[in-house]
């Protein structure tokens, strides 16, 4: 897969965007007139084999007929490589299993303009025009960007409109070809099951009309209606299921290019320690070692410093540069601790107002001072993405050209930083995009690319796979933020919220991913900051959100949910304490500020429902959070047992328009919960003199099987887009938890993780 477009104009179209966002502005005033570039037709040909025709830049008809469609979503267990394909099956009148899925080219069409286009900061409700204005500009300045990206929950959102395009459009070509074949109108003909037929019994394959129906132009392509809809909607199986389970399947560790070699790295022992010095003689006489490479020129733009060492197998690699004597030179970050990161958060929450992305009426007027006032201040840690496949990847600098096997969310990235390591042009560098171990968010980052090319470079064109092991991807990741909320609010003489004023505090994102992977500074507000607290649907007349950033000397990336995972553990916390203080049940009190919301409001009572009453010694805890477009509710069950806080089920309801495929959706949802609550337990990053503090699964705890709650999901018929299904579920588990214990112990923990003692 070759890169489409130089980094350089990548750089221009992303600093201009920054622009747009922040200022809700045109990027180029000439540009914005034009017409948005089309998603159907690619600028180059899709590649195929024996004979297989295509139809348009998405797919193409083979001799056997079967469909090969361009993938450009990467599949980590959220069944993308299922779902996307049935959106093109249902348009064509095809079986899900006569689509085949070939990696798509680095092409702009299949970049991913739903992701970018909900980075903007608009509150969900807001329907003016600015706002049409802004999501405008940026889904057309996503086009012209074309970045290949898996994340945000947005694979079926973004692929909703050009897959079912592409499937509509190809069939509308096949129907003609057929009709002129046979010297009768189109309307006549009809199609199904990979065949267009005639009234009178004529009926030709697919397969023997694609050359000809290749030269149609099919026009603008008609979509079905739903009520017509024959796969869509329908609980179709994971397509990937049975290559995992009998060990077939391909994930980015299992590259194995001939001739390959093995690297290990030596880290930093802190946050921003330089390598000063190292002795390569002891550990080149060790068994199997090749080399030690000082990585640090190669990876100086990216502000990395490290070493490696190559081996004949990994194993040798990780021991020899677990040995290797090394000496390092303290960075800025070397007093930094945790302690001192939250004292930062409180003195920035004590002197400045902060950006408000949402306000309305006045939190402080004079209606509202002399009602009642309830404050409260909550906390989130960092956390790291602990996927289960180790951090790899796989690298081969040969004549000028690189070769990259790896699991990684954003392809066209890790070709641009592979070619400016390698010093190719972005032209020369392929890649090939495995099945990923989890991604989280953790390989929507390209560290690893830069690592292994930098590595393969000195390996006189041999390919090199560099494996991370488990507490180097614990201590050396991109965290979660970690952050810091306060609340204030007044409640009238009905118990009900007359002002809410809530800032947080945290590092930027958005801010250190730009730096990190396009050169760009970061400036102006961050979306992922406030996400889960500015956009709440809750019905309150006087309400102010604001956010202050804090410079992070903690490197910080995507995690699952991202804002949304610890803001909606503020939010729907602070809104059960103001319940309690009412004198209010939170299910009511919520219900009352829903009155314009009756989709929120239908998911927060079908959860409730299906819920039911707690068992004795248990007690159920509500929580109802909107995120990536859809809207979730969930009840947790939960007990107190030998001092320890388990959750024993989870039912959880969501909203998330049409649901593609309702098996996913399930599956996503308990994947979510159990995701959510294994960091609402025990996830915890600490730091304590420049260093995480954690290792292993040993003190970064996952959920054990064990622990795992019956999780029961409720799928809310809707006609709405689809929304993101992937990331939703894990904002409310950790309050809904919380506000069970509140019930259950009087305690209210305002800190993540969930602790008694």
């Amino acid at each position: 897969m070759a890169a489409q477009s130089s980094p350089s104009r990548r750089r221009f179209l992303l600093g201009g965007l920054g622009l747009g966002v922040a200022g809700v502005g045109a990027l180029v005033l000439g540009w914005g007139v034009l017409p948005p570039r089309q998603r159907l037709h690619g600028s180059s040909p899709l590649p195929l084999h024996d004979g297989a025709v295509a139809l348009n830049g998405w797919l193409a008809i083979g001799t056997d007929g079967m469909v090969t469609l361009a993938m450009p979503r990467s599949e980590m267990g959220q069944g993308v490589h299922t779902a996307l394909p049935m959106l093109v099956a249902e348009e064509l009148d095809v079986p899900l299993a006569s689509v085949k899925l070939i990696q798509a080219p680095n092409d702009k069409i299949f970049g991913n303009v739903a992701m970018l286009k909900d980075s903007l900061p608009f509150h969900p409700d807001d329907q003016g025009r600015v706002k049409a204005l802004a999501q405008w500009t940026v889904a057309k300045a996503a086009r012209e960007l074309g970045v290949i990206v898996t994340g945000g929950s947005s694979s079926v959102k973004d692929g909703w409109g050009p897959m079912r395009e592409a499937g509509a459009s190809a069939r509308a070509m096949l129907l003609q070809a057929a009709a002129a074949q046979w010297q009768v109108p189109a309307a006549q003909c009809r199609t199904e099951n990979g065949a267009v037929i005639h009234p009178d019994g004529r009926r030709a394959s697919y397969a023997s009309l694609a050359q000809r129906a290749a030269a149609i132009d099919p026009g603008t392509p008609v979509l079905k209606l739903p009520k017509d809809f024959k796969l869509i909607g329908q609980p179709a199986p994971r397509r990937d299921t049975p290559s995992k389970v009998n060990g077939s399947a391909r994930f980015g560790i299992d590259a194995r290019p001939p001739g390959m070699l093995y690297a290990a790295l030596h880290l930093p022992p802190r946050l921003g320690d330089t390598l000063s010095a190292f002795d390569a003689a002891p550990i080149l006489a060790m068994p199997g070692v090749k080399k030690v490479l000082d990585l640090t020129p190669q990876l100086a733009q990216r502000s990395v410093s490290c070493a490696a060492v190559v081996a004949d197998t990994w194993w040798r690699a990780k021991q020899a540069a677990a040995a290797l004597p090394t000496q390092w030179k303290a960075g800025p970050q070397a007093n930094l601790s945790s302690a001192g990161v939250y004292a930062q958060f409180a003195r920035l929450l004590d002197s400045e107002a902060g950006y408000a992305y949402h306000a309305s009426g006045e939190v402080e007027g004079k209606a509202v001072q002399d009602m009642r006032r309830v404050s409260a201040e909550y906390r989130a840690p960092f956390l790291a993405h602990a996927a289960m496949e180790p951090v790899n990847c796989t690298a081969q600098v040969k004549n000028g050209k690189v070769m990259l096997w790896v699991s990684t969310q954003a392809p066209g990235i890790a070709v641009d930083v592979a070619a400016k390591v390698a010093g190719v042009d972005a032209q020369d560098v392929s890649i090939e995009v495995l099945l990923l171990g989890g991604g989280f968010g953790r390989r929507l980052e390209v560290d690893m690319v830069a690592q292994a090319v930098a590595i393969a470079l000195q390996c006189d064109g041999a390919p090199v796979q560099l494996v991370w092991t488990r507490e180097q991807d614990t201590r050396h990741d991109m965290y979660r933020p970690a952050a810091l909320a306060r609340f204030v609010a007044r409640l009238d003489e009905r118990g009900r919220i007359a002002s809410w004023d809530n800032r947080s505090v945290s590092g930027p994102i958005t801010h250190q991913y730009l730096q990190r992977n396009f050169g760009l500074p970061g400036a102006g507000p961050d979306k992922t900051t406030a996400e889960g607290e500015f956009d709440m649907p809750y019905e309150i007349a006087n309400q102010r959100i604001a956010h202050v950033i804090a410079d992070s000397a903690v490197p910080v990336g995507y995690w699952r949910s991202v804002g949304h995972s610890h803001n909606a553990f503020f939010k729907e916390s602070f809104i059960d304490e103001l319940a309690h203080a009412a004198g209010e049940d939170g299910i009511a009190f919520r219900r009352a500020m829903l009155t314009k919301h009756p989709r929120h409001l239908a998911v927060l009572d079908a959860a409730v429902a299906r819920a039911g009453s707690a068992p004795p010694g248990h007690a159920h805890g509500v929580a109802l959070h909107q995120s990536f477009g859809s809207i979730v509710a969930q009840v947790a069950q939960v007990s107190v047992e030998n001092g320890e806080i388990r959750v024993r089920r989870v039912v959880c309801a969501i909203d998330c328009g049409i649901a593609v495929n309702p098996n996913i959706i399930a599956q996503q949802m308990e994947s979510a919960v159990l995701f959510g609550l294994s960091a609402a337990l025990g996830g915890e990053i600490t730091f304590q003199e420049g260093k995480v503090e954690q290792g292993n699964f040993h003190d970064y705890p996952v959920l054990r099987m064990g622990q795992t709650p019956e999780v029961e999901t409720i799928i809310i018929a809707s006609a709405e887009h689809p929304e993101g299904v992937g990331e939703p579920g894990t904002p409310p588990i950790a309050p809904a938890v919380a506000n069970a214990i509140f019930i259950l112990t009087g305690k209210r923990l305002r800190s993540l993780p969930l602790r008694l003692g």
